[in-house]
């Protein structure tokens, strides 16, 4: 279940999730491709973010794109339709509760999903029940134990942790990348097999400094700052800290590290 979206639903946080997708459309989906006819589930699309690069990918499958967020959803469907694709279809689903028939897809795709749930391997299992023999499902997620950079800073380390311990207390776990593989295969999925993405950031790679490290990492931990404050579980003082020394990271001499894990795995 989701208890909450630790980041918020607004504009703000749709920009944040744009950045990110475009940014990483390369690093994490150069190899995400669907056969032509097949009919494939993308379970929590947010603001369709990965569903104009799945859609892309692959235009001659289908996609049933579902999400618990009304909102997410109407900005998903405009976002695809701007980018002029026609083989998506929408719906507001909860994981947890989906009334769609056994086997009734070919594939399943999960991004950025799992991090939000309180119980990722239920819903891990609920999907495999709608895979067909043979379907697999790709599931891609971020860990922020992964983070790491130069200059180093203990007070950024702080600032990211606020972020960890907000999603762990909204029911959710930051750290989820490192766990794919011991869920998918208590799931029961087989032949499965995860390999990590590393973000490498310095400033040879201009787009990179600004499409991640500034716009997707650091404002995400940026946008935590009143809640993790209300919560009591940072000073101000050292939480601005971290933020300033995030973006120091983007300066001429600095480092940005972060590593995502996508798993791919298969229903027999």
């Amino acid at each position: 279940m989701v208890r909450s979206y630790v980041h918020g639903y607004n504009d703000k946080e749709n920009r944040r999730l744009q950045d990110q997708a475009n940014t990483l459309v390369a690093l994490l989906h150069s190899d995400t491709h669907y056969q032509s006819g097949s009919r494939v589930l993308e379970a929590g699309c947010g603001v369709g973010s990965q569903t104009v690069t799945l859609a892309r990918n692959s235009p001659d499958a289908t996609f049933l794109s579902i999400d618990i967020s009304e909102d997410s959803i109407r900005q998903a469907r405009k976002a695809v339709a701007r980018a002029g694709f026609s083989n998506v279809a929408f719906g507001q689903a909860d994981i947890f509760n989906l009334n769609y028939k056994p086997e009734s897809f070919d594939h399943v795709f999960v991004c950025h999903v799992l991090e939000h749930l309180s119980s990722p391997d239920k819903a891990l299992t609920i999907l495999k029940s709608l895979l067909k023999v043979g379907g697999t499902i790709t599931v891609i997620e971020g860990d922020h134990g992964s983070a790491y950079f130069y200059p180093d800073s203990e007070a950024a380390r702080s600032a990211i942790q606020c972020q960890v311990e907000l999603q762990r207390r909204a029911g959710g776990n930051a750290l989820i990348g490192r766990e794919l593989y011991p869920l998918l295969r208590k799931a029961g999925f087989n032949a499965i097999h995860v390999s990590p993405r590393m973000v490498y950031v310095d400033s040879s790679k201009p787009e990179l400094v600004e499409g991640f490290t500034q716009n997707t990492f650091t404002a995400m931990i940026a946008g935590v700052r009143d809640a993790a404050l209300a919560a009591g579980i940072v000073d101000q003082d050292l939480f601005d800290q971290g933020i300033q020394d995030l973006y120091r990271t983007t300066q001429a001499d600095g480092v940005f590290c972060y590593t995502f894990f996508k798993a791919v795995a298969a229903k027999n």
